[in-house]
């Protein structure tokens, strides 16, 4: 059987929903719909280079994918990305390596200087990674709620004084609260790559008007009419539910607000229909972990996050 890379087809619903099938075969536990695949490809910008790739077999099948592109928004120069994604049920036709050949031939055509890849946490992904050179950093959890069945936490019968809870619809007139407020709990979260938050616009773009972007179930806590804290929430329009970012501003934190807006989305889900619940941490996010132990999240897989110092033309 002989397999090809090309690009993904804009415009092609049913090229994205192939894409779509391969990721969630190879990571069942990442919200991921054909809507939101045409908008990664549709409104990435210039500089980022963006491409999806697709692995083919010739009888037209596709049995792979990769995202690939520069980091645009980090302050140090020549820093990328690439995520691989093979069907488990097609493994062994080298889909992996050639979708890996040419991800990297295009980040290093672009002068790409280090190559940034999550590889889950099993030992075939991992030895496939480190004989082509990757290296292992940072890891990072999958978690799992079974929200239909899960007791979740009571929201308080009473609100303390001062304190609301709104949708991020709310905000649909004038979003930037949530932008400044999305931009420094990102800045406080671990990371390998550096990125510069602070384009408004392009936040506007690419979170705020993103398709996966549930901003009925995203929900704000408002001190004082401030927003101090959030948990956005991205579903799959169907039965699964993710919690994206759960962050409290600096000066809020320590008075459990960012469980307070988890409790709520977490509600506001399940009476909308979704019955599971992911989430992702960084291994080292004590706090966010603990939270997540609290409503009775589980762990069910684990990244590690690769490097490559790539050879540039």
């Amino acid at each position: 059987m002989t397999v090809s890379i090309r690009d993904l087809r804009p415009g092609d619903l049913s090229d994205a929903e192939s894409v779509v099938r391969v990721r969630r075969a190879a990571l069942p536990f990442m919200i991921t719909t054909a809507a939101g695949v045409a908008f990664e490809l549709s409104c990435a910008p210039p500089a980022k280079r963006y491409r999806i790739l697709v692995a083919e077999t010739d009888g037209g099948r596709v049995i792979g994918t990769a995202q690939v592109g520069i980091a645009y928004d980090s302050p140090e120069p020549g820093q990328s990305f690439l995520n691989a994604y093979v069907d488990p049920a097609r493994r062994g036709l080298g889909a992996g390596r050639l979708l890996l050949r040419a991800a990297e031939e295009h980040l290093a055509a672009q002068g790409a200087v280090d190559a940034y890849a999550w590889v889950l946490d099993e030992p075939a992904p991992r030895a496939f990674a480190e004989r082509r050179g990757y290296r292992p950093s940072r890891s990072a959890h999958f978690l799992r709620l079974d929200l239909a069945a899960a007791t979740l936490p009571a929201l308080p019968q009473a609100l303390p004084a001062g304190v609301e809870l709104v949708a991020a619809s709310a905000f649909a007139a004038d979003p930037r609260p949530l932008f400044e407020a999305d931009a420094e709990t990102t800045a406080d979260e671990p990371g390998d790559v550096a990125a510069a938050f602070d384009d408004y616009e392009d936040w506007l773009a690419h979170t705020w008007s993103s398709p996966s972007l549930d901003k009925e179930l995203t929900t704000v806590v408002l001190v004082d009419g401030a927003v101090a804290a959030f948990c956005a929430a991205e579903t799959d329009g169907a039965a699964r539910y993710s919690s994206a970012m759960t962050g409290t501003l600096r000066a809020f934190r320590g008075r459990g607000l960012a469980k307070l807006a988890k409790t709520a989305s977490l509600h506001r889900a399940r009476a909308a229909g979704y019955t599971e619940a992911f989430t992702g941490n960084d291994a080292d996010n004590g706090p966010m972990l603990a939270i997540n132990k609290w409503f009775g999240y589980e762990i069910c897989a684990t990244e590690t996050r690769y490097t490559k110092r790539l050879e540039t033309e």
